[in-house]
């Protein structure tokens, strides 16, 4: 793992941003000494991420999905009639 100072970091933020995220962490230092790491995060990114319709065609909706339960409702609402 490379070790960049400080002021070349900031120089070279954007190339070295695009280096970790392809898999190669660096630490960066001021006057030698260690202060952060940089690594990539493991968060799905972009096309990744899928989340409406991630169950397209796995699951069916019955047709008299609205009357579901409907006299129960019924009852229970109009104090058991």
């Amino acid at each position: 793992m490379k070790t960049i100072n400080i002021h070349q970091a900031k120089t070279h933020l954007s190339r070295l941003v695009d280096e970790a995220c392809k898999g190669e962490p660096f630490v960066i230092a001021k006057a030698g000494k260690p202060m952060v790491k940089v690594t990539a995060l493991t968060a799905p990114v972009g096309t990744e991420v899928k989340r409406i319709g991630f169950m397209a065609g796995q699951i069916s909706v019955p047709a008299d999905f609205d009357h579901m339960g409907e006299e129960e409702i019924d009852g229970l609402f109009s104090g058991g009639k």
